[in-house]
């Protein structure tokens, strides 16, 4: 522990739920532009999106902007992780997403109202 700086502390909750809430809002964002370059790099755009906010709020801590100890390299590996889980969630959502439409009879809802 250094200055009360614990690898499992709410203050590490907040950092990965940060980041990943930012990434993912940046990124589905992304998704909805009219920029075909943006909309297929949709997923790295929201992660760089989000490490940028995650140095901008370590750089502010470390500048005294808020009531913290200053910059910590623990909470940057809380706000990768949190960016890690989003970027994986994305990714497997687009591939779900892009198989389904990919099927030559379509969703799985529509055979089963098929069926019906």
């Amino acid at each position: 522990m250094e200055n009360g700086d614990d690898w499992l502390a709410v203050d590490k909750l907040y950092h990965v739920l940060f980041c990943f809430f930012i990434a993912v809002v940046s990124s589905l964002l992304a998704a909805r532009t009219r920029y075909p370059f943006i909309r297929r790099r949709s997923i790295w755009v929201g992660s760089v999106v989000s490490v940028a906010a995650g140095a901008a709020k370590e750089f502010a801590d470390e500048l005294g902007f808020f009531k913290s100890a200053g910059a910590s390299p623990k909470d940057a590996v809380a706000d990768f992780i949190g960016i890690l889980i989003a970027a994986v969630m994305l990714y497997l959502c687009n591939c779900r997403s892009v198989s389904s439409l990919a099927r030559p009879d379509g969703p799985r809802q529509s055979r089963v109202v098929d069926m019906v």
